[in-house]
């Protein structure tokens, strides 16, 4: 696929970055078996880990998690009040878009507690191992300490795309609007009205600016992390994106990834 070629041009010192198709086909460029910091896109494998847990009935997503009056589910939508990076409590549940990673490490307390296994366990019992992920390791926190490589996050695009780990009915509710209409910050990309967002997943929508491209559906999914790399599966096209660097996120991603992005689809689109 050419338009790989083009994180040749990024100015970072390795990049990596595929594309995955509903059959599993796939196309790559850069090491394929590097390890890469996720940053936030340690999230969305968090987030499947907790619905993973709701599916074996060790929680419940309308269970009470976190500051009073929240939920499992608020945590994940990031409406639990929960401020950036302290468990401060600067809204009310359900009022706000704050994204949090104090939510989602105490997602994986909750988890933790509920199946009595630490929570990086858990996640390779039930997301890693059972897809093969064999490069990817979670040594801290929930919200952003993830490794992994590209092969192993093409492998959960795939997963993404057809999920065989979860009903295909819950991983639709994972990637819809909760709590619809709720304004905040889109971290890197300025305040967002509204700032949709799914259990776990960024949802692209109609939001301007964004990390995805000018030509991606609005049903596009996925997450950024500040450590140069992003996920986003388009169901309109039936394929999902991976890209990993070693430059931290700036005005160079703002630019480069939408460019990319709507070069990928424009080829998946030609074919």
């Amino acid at each position: 696929m050419q338009s790989l070629e083009l994180i040749d041009g990024w100015p970072v010192d390795t990049a990596a970055a595929g594309v995955v198709g509903a059959d599993g086909r796939r196309a790559a460029r850069g090491p394929g078996d590097r390890q890469f910091a996720l940053a936030s896109v340690t999230k969305p494998l968090t987030a499947y880990a907790v619905l993973i847990a709701a599916l074996e009935g060790a929680v419940e997503l309308d269970e009470p998690a976190g500051p009073e009056g929240s939920t499992v589910r608020h945590l994940l939508a990031h409406a639990s009040g929960l401020a950036f990076d302290e468990r401060r409590v600067a809204a009310p549940p359900g009022t706000r878009r704050l994204y949090s990673n104090a939510g989602f490490d105490v997602l994986g307390e909750h988890v933790a507690g509920a199946t009595g296994m630490a929570f990086p366990e858990y996640l390779r019992q039930a997301v890693l191992e059972p897809l093969g992920m064999t490069g990817t390791k979670l040594s801290g926190s929930p919200a952003k300490d993830g490794v992994s490589t590209l092969d192993d996050l093409l492998l959960f695009a795939a997963e993404l795309l057809a999920p065989r780990l979860l009903d295909p009915g819950t991983l639709d509710e994972a990637t819809s609007v909760v709590f619809p209409g709720l304004s905040g910050v889109l971290p890197g990309f300025g305040h967002q009205r509204p700032n949709d967002w799914g259990l776990g997943f960024s949802l692209r929508d109609h939001k301007s600016p964004h990390w995805t491209g000018a030509t991606s559906s609005p049903r596009t999914f996925g997450h950024f992390g500040q450590s140069g790399t992003f996920l986003w599966v388009d169901p309109d096209v039936g394929a999902a994106c991976v890209a990993l660097t070693d430059r931290p996120f700036g005005p160079w991603a703002a630019e480069a990834w939408p460019r990319f992005t709507d070069a990928v689809l424009s080829d998946l689109r030609a074919t």
